[in-house]
């Protein structure tokens, strides 16, 4: 097992060389608009994940085998978003994962501009939807081997609705018979306002009704629903593992507790997960009166500006979305905006002004930025005099480095693993407010990015980022922050402030 805290692998590593490359090249890593969950393995080979404690020779992780993760429930129940919500958060801990959506290779077999037969989705098809139905799920099944024998795979993700439990049984049989552990996981809900929701929301946002007019879309789906229902056997099979998720996570039934460590990671997440939509955001707090870590000072005069502007801004424009949501035939209940920050006093003063408008403000200490030690205040130039070996050691590995007394990145992601499981329990929208290094970390785990992207990500203070859900991807998008009282911040080679200061 190699430790995280070494750098003894050669610079040839591909990991090494990208990030070497990248600061050679003086590059900022780029705040990518959309996830990369969806790829087979977003890593270089040779990197390890935000949140990997260590490595194996076989790449699997918590002495657990191959496990096969089967999805069960009707359409619209949050099965998909479950799956990627799944293969973000174990990807975030190093467990190579991949969710196979059945519905992919629906849409791989049809040709451009065309769609399965009508009868395909219908219990009673025809015997040509049947052959079709049959095909599809043999190359399904096909990869999902590739990935356990050939990609070193450890979790694989079938997406499917699985509505029958002789069909289950039969999932479950051939997985063993591959030494692969199957454990069930079904969504399943009652709420029609919940499912409506999510149709709406969510489910429309899929590859199938690109280019669809959203009302036509919604009808559309519904009727997929409306058709299965007869036939769906909700899970009862005692011989077999699963989780049963009620009503978005309300109630959680977990049968056979033959699990091992691995296993009851994912089910003390899905403990803290819902599929209701809600939108995070993601902002820097205030420039404080003196560029301290230890000083902790309250906010300048520029940095109290910036607070007015932050909250006129979000404000602002959840009020526009909310009109833009209506007139598109939404809901008109507006979700609360609930705003976290760090117990640091600039971060708190960011949100002062958030508060006197009526929203509820929360401190967490986790979201304290990374602490840079040492070299706190220090230019390149005075670390290159005082640090040299430190400095090398940090260029080959800025994620994993840390200087003398101070945090790595590395640190702060494992410091973060309980706001991560708050922020996917919160169901309000939510506001964080935080440093850069903080902000850099919760991006990357929402948005699936990689330890070599991490360390160089830029966060404006012209700018707030939004991430919006879906169930296949979460989407980036920038609101601009109107210009105030300049101020002039020293930049670095990277061109954005210090990561080891309080700025």
């Amino acid at each position: 097992m190699n430790s995280t805290t070494t750098t003894t692998t050669s610079s040839r590593n591909p990991y090494f060389q990208l990030v070497e490359e990248r600061i050679m090249a003086k590059q900022v890593a780029t705040v990518f608009d959309a996830s990369k969950v969806h790829e087979r393995w977003p890593f270089v080979k040779g990197e390890m994940a935000p949140a990997q404690l260590y490595s194996t020779t076989s790449g699997r992780l918590f002495h657990s085998g191959k496990i096969a993760i089967i999805t069960v429930g009707l359409p619209a129940r949050g099965k998909t978003h479950l799956s990627v919500a799944l293969t973000r958060y174990l990807r975030w801990l190093g467990v190579i994962t991949h969710t196979f959506h059945l519905g992919d290779y629906r849409r791989a077999h049809c040709a451009p501009g065309q769609d399965v037969p009508e009868d395909y989705f219908f219990v009673n098809a025809s015997p040509s939807s049947v052959l079709l139905r049959q095909k599809i799920l043999r190359q399904c099944r096909t990869d999902i081997y590739e990935f356990f024998d050939q990609h070193n795979g450890q979790v694989a993700i079938y997406d499917a609705v699985n509505p029958t439990a002789a069909g289950r049984r039969l999932l479950a049989k051939e997985f063993l018979k591959n030494d692969i552990h199957p454990i069930f996981i079904e969504s399943t809900c009652d709420d029609m306002k919940i499912i409506e929701e999510n149709v709406r929301n969510v489910k429309i946002s899929s590859p199938d009704y690109a280019g669809w007019e959203p009302e036509d879309a919604v009808q559309d789906y519904l009727r997929r629903i409306t058709v299965k229902i007869p036939h769906f056997e909700t899970m009862e099979e005692t011989e077999l593992d699963y989780i049963k998720m009620i009503n978005a996570g309300e109630r959680i039934i977990v049968n056979n507790c033959r699990f091992g460590y691995l296993p009851n990671r994912i089910v003390f997440y899905l403990m803290n997960l819902h599929i209701k939509a809600r939108r995070t955001y993601f902002a820097r707090s205030g420039i404080a009166d003196h560029d301290s870590y230890k000083a902790d000072s309250p906010l300048s005069e520029q940095g109290l500006d910036y607070a007015r502007r932050l909250a006129d801004t979000i404000t602002k424009f959840r009020v526009e979305e909310l009109r833009a949501h209506v007139a598109a035939g939404g809901s008109k209940e507006d979700r609360p905006l609930v705003v976290w920050t760090s117990t640091r006093i600039r971060t708190v003063q960011t949100a002062d002004q958030l508060a006197a408008k009526g929203m509820k403000v929360r401190q967490r200490q986790q979201l304290s930025q990374l602490n840079p030690g040492a070299v706190e205040g220090l230019s390149e130039d005075q670390i290159r005099e005082l640090y040299p070996e430190e400095l090398e050691k940090h260029n080959h590995d800025p994620y994993h480095h840390r200087y003398p007394r101070s945090e790595s990145y590395h640190d702060l992601a494992v410091r973060l693993e309980p706001i991560i499981l708050e922020l996917e329990r919160e169901h309000n929208d939510l506001l964080i407010i935080a440093h850069e290094s903080v902000l850099r970390v919760l991006y990357a785990y929402l948005m699936a990015c990689s330890t070599a992207d991490i360390p160089t990500m830029k966060f404006g203070r012209e700018e707030i980022v939004e991430i919006v859900p879906a169930s296949y991807n979460n989407i980036a998008r920038r609101i601009p922050i109107p210009p105030g009282i300049h101020q002039e911040v020293p930049n670095t080679p990277f061109g954005f402030p210090p990561v080891f200061t309080g700025i």
